[in-house]
């Protein structure tokens, strides 16, 4: 059998040519996820049959020669945010059943023509505004770094599944951080792509949010951007298609850069010193590779632009979400607390800020490419907490300052706002032996240049070849 650590990409090579078979790939998956997935509770929702009827299919394409898709049944976990057709899609809330979904998120559709066997259902904080995967109808995941620590949020179920080999690889979404964070939680590659640029049903948080991938590799990175950038005519709008497919980057020699070094987050809140020191390992490297880093101090949003997507926005994105308000009482205190923030707004004052991030927007994209090339920053400011610490204090004072929350997306959710694409790198750890990561935000539409940027800095840290203990049969913190 392969080693569980194979980048999908590999993976999908290995099924194609026959050395393996999709369902003996599917079987040696789902054994792990036996015997590894009590302890972390990545994975919260799964039917092994219809995994077995999807890979059989897999190996009856590749048998007949008919059309075989580049992730031929290549194992694929679906973030429980994200409908798929005969799944329960419970958006990880107490409030909305477990009836199955009646048809496909339009990411979930690519996801399958690409051949993916869709494995299952990962955690994540309900309806996803919390930076942990957190909650009443799941459970709390737990980090294979150490299961002491979070995975991160909200595609932490996602993290999880992945940093403890679960899957080579896993679907994520992104409207904060929430492949960034929990990436730099375990030790893991969290490339969030651009605004526009992965099809989406409904594009959440006033077009901040984006689906996406957590990877072990940046190849694989490069390679479920190929699949998942896709125009789409009945959007609203796309992104530019690329000027040559991604994984074509992995091999590209770019010109060298300017690069932006930000250790001071627009919200104001301190970093710890070992977050600052992520930043600057990686800084070391890029200069090392021939770059030039210096430090910036960039516009990245207002003050009240910041406060009025994080409190009016996403309250009223809680409000709006599909459940039936009836059993709002059964929502985590801190949804509650935003569901009933909504109601305090009037529509006009909606529409002034998402005009306000609009306007803004146009000033924060415009430093990329005049000032600095790519901006360099941890990507959080403070290391991954305690399992429960993070949902007990949004619980405990939902319309407090949750200072380990807003510390978590202090250098993550401008970005979402811009539209910008952005990767968290696995770079350091700390002295606890958690894993943390440092940021590359590019400039509008350019996810190619961080591809670049990953592909020369994977062989210098080697993070393919790190894996948490829980993945490799250890007690996670012995």
């Amino acid at each position: 059998m392969f080693d569980p650590y194979i980048s999908a990409t590999e993976l999908a090579q290995l099924i194609r040519s026959r050395q393996i078979s999709a369902v003996e790939t599917a079987e040696f998956y789902l054994d792990r996820i036996d015997a590894l997935n009590p302890s972390v509770n990545a994975i919260v929702w799964m039917d092994r049959e219809d995994v077995l009827r999807r890979a059989a299919d897999s190996d009856a394409r590749i048998a007949a020669g008919k059309g075989v898709r580049p992730f031929e049944g290549v194992p694929m976990p679906i973030k429980d945010l994200t409908p798929v057709k005969g799944q329960p899609a419970t958006m990880s809330s107490l409030t909305v059943g477990l009836e199955p979904a009646e048809a496909n998120e339009v990411t979930v559709d690519i996801i399958e023509n690409a051949g993916f066997v869709l494995f299952g259902r990962t955690n994540s904080p309900e309806f996803g505004p919390l930076t942990v995967s957190e909650n009443q109808r799941w459970g709390k995941t737990r980090n294979p770094w150490n299961l002491d620590f979070t995975s991160g949020g909200s595609s932490g179920g996602a993290s999880a599944a992945v940093a403890a080999a679960l899957a080579p690889l896993a679907h994520a979404s992104d409207g904060g951080g929430s492949i960034r964070v929990p990436s730099s939680a375990t030790g893991l590659v969290g490339l969030k792509p651009s605004r526009g640029r992965v099809p989406n049903d409904v594009r959440g948080w006033e077009q901040s949010t984006t689906e996406g991938a957590i990877t072990r590799t940046i190849g694989d990175a490069a390679a479920i951007l190929d699949v998942l950038a896709q125009f789409d005519p009945l959007a609203w709008y796309s992104a530019p298609a690329p000027v040559r497919p991604y994984v074509e980057e992995l091999s590209g020699q770019g010109p060298r850069l300017r690069i932006g070094l930000l250790l001071d987050p627009p919200t104001g809140v301190d970093v710890d010193p070992e977050c600052v020191e992520a930043a600057e390992i990686l800084a070391a490297a890029l200069e090392h590779a021939g770059h030039h880093v210096e430090p910036v101090s960039p516009f990245l949003f207002s003050p009240q632009a910041l406060i009025g997507f994080a409190d009016l926005v996403i309250s009223a994105s809680v409000w709006g979400t599909p459940f039936d308000h009836a059993n709002a009482h059964l929502l985590d205190p801190y949804v509650k607390y935003r569901f009933d923030r909504a109601l305090t707004f009037h529509a006009g004052e909606y529409v002034a800020i998402a005009n306000q991030l609009q306007w803004e927007t146009r000033e924060v994209v415009a430093q990329w490419g005049r000032d600095f090339d790519v901006l360099l920053t941890p990507t959080t400011a403070t290391p991954t907490s305690r399992v429960g610490v993070v949902y007990d204090e949004a619980n405990t004072n939902p319309g407090g300052p949750r200072l380990i929350e807003t510390q978590t997306i202090s250098f993550t959710s401008f970005v979402n706002i811009a539209g910008l694409p952005a990767i968290s790198l696995p770079v350091h750890v700390g002295k606890n032996g958690m894993p943390i990561g440092a940021q590359l935000v590019g400039g509008a539409f350019d996810e190619a240049t961080l591809i670049r940027l990953g592909a020369e800095m994977e062989p210098a840290f080697r993070w393919d070849l790190k894996h948490a203990p829980i993945g490799l049969g250890q007690e996670a913190g012995a």
